[in-house]
């Protein structure tokens, strides 16, 4: 697994200018999440996202304590427009770090390589995967691990996963949150971005992610991906056959319907993505179930979430939850049987 991330907190978080919360992810994770190491969010004036986080430019970050400035939308093919690169490449001449999780790496964009070989910042690409990873062994092996897969992307995976950690935390468990994607692993200090992993290595990087652990410990797995979506299905099979999963918890967005930014793939309904999700995770553990249904109901009023839980819970037969919303003790007593009593 990768070694831990050398970042250097406060963090300004550069929003540029973003269309939507679903672009910044890692922003709105990283306030939510690690809220005491963020001083402010940086956003150019067409930008429509607001962390919440007072409005900032490097020179007042820098007053105010700031030690890098953290990429926090993540644009489409990672490409970074030619005024998002002047803003970064004036924070690494001010001596902040750039932090970014983009599949392409801050040195490929010369304005940037050459404001930072001219200063004492760092670039910092937390989307690098270890240099060695083995195929996957598929051998069994000690512990508890529980893995958040989806209906589609960006519907709660690393929310319930992390809200889970803390909560078997909290109950006295050993557990530890293992880091999947760049938000994660920037919030967790370490991990292993299963996306830039060879296709052939996802399993073994899997596997080195969730290494053999005391019995009652408890790997709790950020899921990636999704098995019905058309372009990242495979990120997800690759974390289910390598983690080995005792437990699934099945993450959905109420009220979407078909595939994020894909209209002709409708979504399935819950009882069908649990079926495909334990098929495909008792390739590698025979006793993988699910034990719970995560749903975002980021937008509904407390009357419309209610009705939502209700009619997941008669849906599945499982408890379920909003993590933020109603927290996550439901899932954490459906973990009970396999050895983590609250």
């Amino acid at each position: 697994m990768n070694g831990d991330l050398e970042l250097r907190p406060p963090y300004l978080l550069f929003l540029g200018d973003a269309a939507s919360a679903l672009d910044c992810k890692t922003a709105l994770g990283l306030v939510h999440w690690r809220p005491e190491e963020c001083v402010g969010q940086l956003r150019y004036t067409n930008c429509r996202v607001d962390t919440g986080l007072p409005d900032m430019d490097i020179r007042q970050a820098r007053r105010a304590g700031a030690r890098s400035v953290v990429i926090g939308v993540a644009p489409t093919g990672g490409a970074l427009k030619p005024d998002w690169e002047s803003t970064l490449a004036g924070a690494l001449d001010a001596g902040l770090d750039v932090v970014s999780g983009l599949h392409t790496p801050l040195d490929a964009f010369p304005r940037l390589a050459n404001a930072a070989y001219r200063s004492v910042a760092r670039l910092v690409d937390v989307r690098r995967p270890p240099g060695e990873i083995p195929v996957a062994n598929g051998k069994r092996r000690s512990g508890r691990r529980l893995l958040t897969v989806g209906t589609d992307c960006c519907v709660g995976k690393m929310y319930t996963a992390l809200a889970l950690h803390h909560a078997l935390r909290r109950s006295g468990h050993d557990a530890t949150f293992r880091a999947t994607g760049q938000t994660g692993i920037m919030i967790a200090g370490r991990g292993v971005p299963m996306d830039a992993v060879v296709s052939d290595f996802l399993a073994g990087a899997a596997e080195m992610l969730s290494p053999a652990n005391d019995p009652a410990h408890w790997d709790v797995v950020e899921g990636q991906g999704a098995l019905f979506h058309p372009a990242f299905a495979a990120v997800t099979l690759g974390l289910i056959h390598g983690t080995q999963p005792d437990a699934l918890v099945l993450c959905h967005h109420v009220g979407r319907t078909h595939i994020d930014e894909f209209p002709r793939y409708p979504l399935p309904d819950l009882v069908t993505a649990i079926a495909a999700y334990e098929a495909a995770a008792r390739l590698t553990n025979e006793q993988a179930r699910c034990v719970g249904i995560s749903l975002n109901t980021a937008g509904l009023n407390s009357d419309a979430r209610e009705a939502a839980l209700v009619e997941a819970r008669k849906a599945t037969g499982l408890p379920c939850v909003d993590p933020v919303a109603t927290g996550v003790s439901d899932l954490l007593a459906a973990l009970e049987p396999l050895g983590a009593a609250s």
